[in-house]
Parts: C-alpha cells; structure tokens; sequence
C-alpha cells in the first residue's frame, strides 16, 4: 500500500501494489482510502488532482458529514453509505464516529472508556462492522462499484481513515488474495498517518489531565480491533469469501470482475 504525500487529504494511501498470492500485487492508481474530505482541494493539491476520482464512498455517519461535508472532485460522484447508521439507532454514537467529542472532556473520557472500556467499545464496533444491516449495505454498495464499469479510480473513506475504512481495505486486499501478515500490516500502518493528524486532539487532551492510553486506543488501531472483526466473520461465516457472498450479498461473478480489475 502506498502513502501519497497529499496536502489536503489527511492518511491517504492508495491499495495498489499490495503483494498479493502467487507473487500477484493490487493494481496501483484504481483504489484509495482516506480521512474525511472537507478539505480536499485538487486545484491546490496536485497529489490529489493526479488521481483522477471517479467515485467517492463515504462511509460516515449523518452527524460527521454535516459537520464535514465531503468536497467532491470535478467528474467525480459522490456516494453515501453510512456503515454505523444501525448501531447509531441501537446504542448512540460509538467512539468510532465522534472522535473529537470523545476526547473533549477528559473526566467522561476516564468514567466511558477507562480501564480497558475503550478497546472493549472499539471491538464492539468491529463487531458490529461484520453483522449490522448498515454495515453489510455499505461495503456491499462498495465491492459492487468497485466491479462496475467506469466507476474506478474510487476512494472510500470516514472520519479518521482507520476503522469502517481500515475493514474496508481489509475485505477488499483479502478478497484479492493478501495473507493475513500482510492484511494486518496494512492495516496496522495508517497508524502515523492518523496520529500526526489528530496530534493537537491527543496533545490538548492529555493537557487536561486525560489518559494517554485512551487517546491512543481511540485515535489509533490495534490488532485486537481487527481481530474482532475477522472473529466475527469466522463464527457468522467461516470464511471472508462466504461473507462476502452471504452477509454482504454479493455475488461470486461480481468478485469475480473485481479480481480482475484489481489484480496485477
């Protein structure tokens, strides 16, 4: 996976080349990921103009686009699939959706995510990645655009870039053929990337007297996040593929042409 070094677009990496099995790699230039979009400028950024988006998934929930509508490159489209909107109606917004009102007030941030509660609410949340409804629409309207016609160059993207995305490209690189050291590499590696972009959140935070272990498990991933999901998908399924074509509905042609879109 590769970091492209734009100036307004916070962890954006681009999935091409990617090593895959039988010494295969992901195309490069077809499918990116990111931190939300409020900023992106192609006039001003040439990193992102280079791109050439064709679509735009945004994963985030009613709430973080209000706050942060997406900017919407020229020719691009811009889709919505809101992957947390059925754990939102069943127990308010997760941590994974409200980043900077978790660690706005470092006393609530001790009594809600103290003592390991974080970590515990995160892996409740990736949980809820493989096995809500919302969940499973949105990264089947995913892996269904990105088998469509003319839909790629495509970038998918949330608040941060790190969790509903970070699944994401999960799916994505093992559908493809990624082992699991490379799947958990790339997902552990946005971690710089996320933490240089919320560092005035953590620094004023841990300035008020909050915890830095929470700032982190909140701002950053940890195995243990990802681990959950892919349980998940283990006891509901037994298989990333069977997920895909029973939880998420979609079907093995549709794979199908993915594969061969994406695979060099």
């Amino acid at each position: 996976m590769i970091a492209i070094p734009a100036t307004t677009i916070a962890n954006l990496r681009d999935l091409g080349s990617t090593p895959l099995s039988g010494g295969r790699t992901v195309r490069p230039g077809l499918v990116f990921r990111a931190g939300q979009l409020d900023r992106m400028d192609p006039a001003t950024d040439p990193a992102v103009a280079a791109l050439g988006l064709r679509t735009i998934l945004d994963l985030r929930t009613d709430a973080e686009r209000a706050d942060h509508p997406d900017r919407v490159s020229a020719g691009a489209r811009l889709l919505v699939a809101d992957a947390l909107a059925d754990t939102l109606s069943a127990a308010g917004a997760p941590a994974a959706a409200q980043l900077k009102h978790v660690l706005a007030d470092p006393v609530l941030a001790e009594e809600h995510l103290g003592g390991g509660r974080a970590q515990a609410r995160f892996a409740d949340t990736y949980r809820a990645l493989v096995s809500t409804g919302s969940a499973r629409a949105a990264y089947r309207t995913l892996l269904t655009e990105l088998a469509a016609d003319d839909a790629v160059p495509l970038l998918f993207h949330c608040t941060a870039g790190k969790d509903r995305t970070g699944w994401a490209a999960t799916v994505i690189l093992t559908l493809l053929g990624a082992d699991e050291e490379t799947v958990e590499r790339e997902y552990l590696s946005v971690n710089p990337a996320v933490r240089q972009a919320f560092a005035p959140l953590i620094e004023g935070f841990v300035a008020q007297g909050g915890d830095p272990e929470i700032a982190l498990a909140v701002i950053g991933v940890v195995p243990q996040y990802l681990a959950a999901a892919l349980d998940e998908v283990a006891a509901r399924h037994g298989t990333m593929e069977k997920y895909v074509r029973e939880g998420l509905g979609v079907p093995d042609e549709t794979v199908s042409r993915l594969r061969s879109r994406l695979i060099a």
